[in-house]
């Protein structure tokens, strides 16, 4: 069973339309975070949007420590809300970077696909 910001973040992604979301649960893997969600947006502007609506939702939601990395970047952000991870990244940068495949290797049955 998810977590209650799991699911609040899910429902923040979804209703911006973020793409191919990708949630890998990290507890008692990592000392990063609890989870790390990697998802897609269409363009500069959409990514832009998805960072600054999931940040300023999440801080409604009592996450006050909630921030964003990568202001300067039109095709990546990083949502730090201390138990999450948000990647947010062009497909291109996506692709390059492939998050997804680097921690497969070590969480294979942790990674849940939405």
């Amino acid at each position: 069973m998810k977590n209650t910001i799991i699911n609040k973040v899910q429902k923040i992604l979804d209703d911006n339309k973020a793409q191919n979301i990708v949630i890998i649960n990290l507890k008692d893997k990592s000392s990063i975070a609890d989870y790390m969600i990697i998802v897609s947006g269409t363009s500069s502007r959409h990514i832009q949007s998805i960072s600054e609506n999931t940040a300023q939702k999440l801080k409604a939601f009592g996450y006050d420590n909630c921030r964003i990395e990568g202001q300067d970047s039109d095709d990546w952000k990083l949502i730090d809300a201390i138990e999450v991870v948000i990647h947010v990244f062009h497909p291109e940068k996506r692709s390059l970077y492939n998050l997804e495949k680097m921690w497969e290797d070590i969480l294979p049955k942790q990674q849940i696909t939405i």
